[in-house]
């Protein structure tokens, strides 16, 4: 997917891109390419991106650590902010405080939108936090030990073991 040239798409015609995405996104492993559409729209101050896209990725059950198969389904929009970066940085490792209103995604108005990376942070978001392979997943069966008493597998520790015995 190429970038898109903000300027060049606020002469767009009714100032939107429709991208179709068919393809494997960098960065993100699926087992299909990533198939749907991203929709640009400039709207003076701002861009609204929305997406519709699925692909499917594999993942491993934090149950039963076997890996299965998921649809990540990407149905969403944001709004971002065209405005200059701000260059008023504090030395660095000094805090600072920030403000709600500016934790919001801007770009520069003559800069770049990327899809591409826009497209594959919203799928890295829609991966599940909790992956299960099955909602009924019992996870790792574990084998209770048996009750007989093992042989010492190494003659070395035979007589701290008859010690050990003598003491009870």
């Amino acid at each position: 997917m190429e970038a898109i040239f903000i300027p060049q798409l606020a002469k767009a015609p009714e100032q939107t891109d429709k991208i179709p995405v068919q393809e494997h996104l960098p960065g993100l492993e699926t087992l299909t390419p990533v198939q749907g559409v991203i929709k640009v729209t400039h709207r003076g101050n701002y861009l609204e991106v929305k997406a519709n896209a699925v692909a499917i990725v594999t993942l491993a059950c934090d149950r039963c650590l076997q890996q299965y198969n998921h649809r990540l389904v990407v149905d969403t929009s944001e709004v971002i902010w065209l405005q200059e970066p701000i260059e008023d940085f504090a030395e660095e490792g000094v805090e600072q405080e920030v403000a709600l209103e500016d934790l919001v995604e801007s770009l520069p108005p003559n800069g770049y939108f990327r899809p591409d990376e826009w497209l594959y942070e919203q799928f890295c978001l829609a991966v599940p936090q909790r992956q299960l392979c099955d909602q009924q997943c019992q996870g790792i069966q574990v084998q209770e030990p048996s009750s007989e008493k093992a042989a010492p597998v190494d003659r070395r520790w035979a007589s701290l073991e008859s010690l050990k015995d003598s003491l009870k």
